[in-house]
């Protein structure tokens, strides 16, 4: 015989979850917003190849108008002859060093008013600190960090004006990784720059909420990249290993994912389940839009730090174990 106390055992949880979503879709910010993109115009960085070319790719498909950036006329121009017999569609081609805060500039005003902005240029020099060459530190922070810094100030202010002229949301996208989440063996100045970026998103949302431009920030995994495929002979092996535990993913796979978290005006963009519990586990104080995923950070936040503590001691057990394999190789 079932007990009289079951239903209201189920009842009463339900009622506070209920409850506690209700308070957090009143007290969260920003409010759910949608980022249109048909018509609009999307501006993405970093766009010959990798994420940036899917993302360009998939946006010119859904009847954005697009420009790429990047260093490279010619893979630029590559890029562009792709997405046109790919979608039919034209793109713009902008080349520019967005370590060069005048190139940006120049670049930007030349492409026009833009609605989306997709700061997705990157490097990464992944060897340890103690044999970075300092240049290379340099220049990952400087095209990464200050390379982003460099277009949201050229872009903001015909983007708060066209945004307070009609009422329609804008958008800016930051491309990081999970290493704006977590520090990462071996990429101690990629990680500079990464968590930098997230400190940016999140005190530039601060700054812009009342100008309805709404912050993402994407956060993909090890991804199949002609990024990744230029510095991997260079990795050190820990860090391989270390990566392999996250999985990886195809260009286009995370440019979807990344396109609908900007479209559904999503601060924090995940592609991966392993990504969604390191934000659980980090959320810490960035915004959030959706009350079900504020409802996930309250009530599993302590369950996610478990999880990512065991992950943690998955990798320093691969670091201890692999200086112990090189020592012993040394020894004999």
């Amino acid at each position: 015989m079932a007990s009289p106390l079951l239903p209201l055992l189920l009842i009463v949880p339900a009622t506070l979850a209920f409850l506690l979503i209700l308070a957090l879709s009143l007290i969260i910010f920003p409010r759910p917003v949608k980022v249109p993109i048909k018509g609009r115009h999307i501006f993405i960085t970093g766009g010959s190849s990798g994420i940036g070319l899917a993302m360009a790719r998939q946006a010119a498909a859904e009847g954005a108008r697009v420009s790429i950036l990047a260093r490279d006329q010619s893979k630029l121009e590559a890029a562009r002859e792709e997405i046109r017999i790919a979608t039919g569609a034209d793109v713009a081609v902008y080349s520019a060093d967005v370590r060069d805060e005048a190139a940006v500039r120049k670049a930007v005003e030349a492409a026009g008013t833009i609605d989306v902005l997709v700061c997705n240029q990157g490097v990464s020099m992944p060897v340890p600190l103690i044999e970075q060459d300092m240049a290379d530190a340099r220049s990952q922070i400087e095209t990464n960090l200050m390379g982003t810094l460099f277009l949201v100030k050229a872009a903001l202010p015909a983007m708060k004006k066209a945004a307070a002229e009609d009422g329609a949301p804008r958008s800016i996208a930051f491309t990081a990784s999970e290493a704006a989440q977590v520090g990462i063996y071996g990429y101690a100045a990629y990680c500079a720059s990464n968590f930098g970026m997230r400190g940016l998103a999140e005190a530039l949302q601060m700054e812009l909420i009342t100008d309805n431009i709404h912050l993402s920030l994407i956060l993909p995994p090890d991804t199949d990249t002609p990024g990744r495929d230029a510095v991997i002979d260079i990795r050190p092996e820990i860090t391989n290993l270390i990566a392999g535990t996250s999985g990886m993913l195809k260009a286009e796979e995370v440019a979807k994912k990344a396109l609908k978290g900007i479209k559904a005006g999503q601060f924090t963009i995940n592609v991966t389940l392993h990504g969604i519990i390191l934000s659980l586990a980090t959320a810490g104080v960035s915004p959030q839009s959706s009350p079900l995923m504020a409802f996930a950070e309250v009530v599993f936040a302590g369950l996610m730090r478990f999880v990512c503590l065991c992950y943690l001691a998955s990798w320093y057990k691969i670091i201890v174990n692999y200086h112990a394999k090189v020592k012993s190789k040394f020894r004999t």
